[in-house]
């Protein structure tokens, strides 16, 4: 009886053969996810690899075509030749319209047409220096020129730039921005509706760098069309005061000095009167329905 009960016991304790089979099954499993894992690890890194060359190649051949639009600017000296490079800071951009507006007279197409590509140069590639040709837009040329230029020419760069994104920057982003990419689509799902205010407000506000709205539109499947009309007018606003600024270009010692807390305010209430339309529209729904 004893013998029957030590027998039984062990029975108990040794594992079933469905146990063992289903530990077997898990290990098999967790072993084809971790060479999963692994295999679409390689293949993002092997995609945004392949992604940052065509990117290369596209940057070198736009270029190309800003060498060829300095080749076509008017004979400077020495002197002007080291000052026409995109600008870093204030004195730089005082250097440089110093130069442009010597010649813009002259010379009017050659330095618009300058100006124009230089802008949506950096815009396309988020390369920094574009407040400085915004200010300078209102140092160059009157008002009305300077705002549709600037508008049209950040409404153009960030378009390239989304689609520059689109065809080969989603690899990068999913390496890279992949959680803030998620926290902003979430926020986009939301104002769906009404993504054009949506745009505008994010334009207009520093909440978002605009280099981020640009590569990561096209990955959360905001519209180019949208797009394109948001941060055409959303631009306007801060354009009104780096216009405003450069009209007193050989004041300024620093970019900053260019933003006042009266334009802040300012652009705090435009910021929220282009989110009225929404606000009303919920309103209304909320009321009716």
């Amino acid at each position: 009886m004893a013998r029957k009960r030590s027998e039984e016991g062990r029975g108990v304790s040794a594992p079933l053969p469905d146990d063992t089979a289903r530990h077997e099954v898990a290990r098999d499993d967790a072993r084809d996810t971790a060479e999963s894992v692994q295999e679409v690890k390689l293949l993002e890194a092997g995609s945004a690899r392949k992604s940052l060359l065509i990117l290369l190649c596209i940057f070198l051949s736009a270029a190309s075509v800003m060498y060829l639009v300095y080749a076509n600017f008017p004979e400077l000296n020495e002197e002007e030749r080291k000052t026409v490079t995109i600008p870093k800071n204030m004195d730089d951009a005082k250097a440089l319209g110093k130069v442009l507006s010597k010649y813009k007279d002259t010379y009017y197409v050659q330095v618009l047409v300058a100006y124009f590509t230089t802008y949506i140069f950096l815009q396309t590639f988020a390369i920094p220096g574009s407040i400085f040709l915004s200010i300078l837009s209102g140092f160059l040329y009157p008002f009305p020129l300077a705002l549709f230029l600037i508008c049209l020419c950040s409404g153009l760069g960030a378009s390239f730039c989304y689609m520059l994104s689109y065809l080969v920057g989603r690899p990068i982003v999913y390496k890279y921005l992949t959680e803030r990419a998620v926290k902003w689509s979430e926020q986009v799902d939301k104002h769906r509706q009404h993504l054009i205010n949506y745009i505008i407000f994010l334009r207009i506000t520093p909440f978002l760098p605009n280099w981020f709205i640009n590569i990561t539109s096209p990955v959360i499947n905001v519209p180019l069309g949208v797009f394109f009309i948001g941060t055409f007018l959303g631009v306007a606003p801060p354009s009104f005061v780096a216009i405003k600024a450069g009209t007193t270009l050989y004041q300024l010692s620093a970019a900053g000095e260019a933003v006042s807390w009266n334009s802040v305010l300012v652009l705090m209430i435009l910021a929220v009167l282009s989110l009225l339309p929404v606000l009303l529209h919920n309103k209304l729904k909320e009321k009716f329905s």
